[in-house]
């Protein structure tokens, strides 16, 4: 594969776009916060200091993905038709779920990815007056699809938000 990220002087640019034919693209990623099923308890009890952790963290991941192309350079900006977030809570694991839609000429990965890392990211701050050691893993795409590459499934990942027990 080519890679097109590169200008004739060898220095990175934004790739154009500009002749893509405009697609219906969504992606979905997740990240994992692990944490004593204490701090668990005080999220699900709503007894976190700060306030609502979850809901607050659904905004932030929201609002990320909205700003992806200000925070990674190469990024282009795109008009985001949805994004949303859900969460799954075990005793000691919170996993966000990410996804986000857009019609455009480039894929929204990075936006998805974006919006799991800021909400989990969020989730620290907000807890991390509880628990200090918490840990942010997994931080990864599980689906894609639009555009010319098609779809991408993570092997071993439905690329879906399963809802269950656990949810909130």
């Amino acid at each position: 594969m080519e890679l097109t990220h590169f200008n004739d002087e060898g220095r990175a640019h934004m790739v154009d776009v500009g002749g893509k034919p405009v697609t219906h693209r969504t992606a979905r990623a997740m990240a994992r916060v692990r944490m004593a099923a204490e701090t668990m308890d005080r999220i699900r009890a709503g007894t976190i200091g700060k306030g609502d952790v979850l809901a607050v963290a659904q905004v932030a991941g929201i609002m990320a993905a909205k700003r992806t192309s200000d925070l990674i350079p190469m990024c282009h900006p795109l008009l985001l038709s949805r994004v949303d977030l859900h969460f799954t809570l075990e005793p000691e694991v919170l996993t966000i779920y990410s996804e986000v839609s857009c019609r455009g000429e480039t894929g929204v990965e990075m936006e998805a990815l974006t919006a799991a890392s800021a909400a989990a990211l969020t989730v620290y701050d907000m807890c991390k007056a509880v628990q200090r050691d918490m840990e942010i893993t997994d931080v990864r795409l599980l689906y894609k699809e639009g555009g010319k590459s098609g779809v991408y499934q993570r092997e071993g990942d439905s690329g879906e938000h399963q809802p269950g027990e656990g949810d909130a």
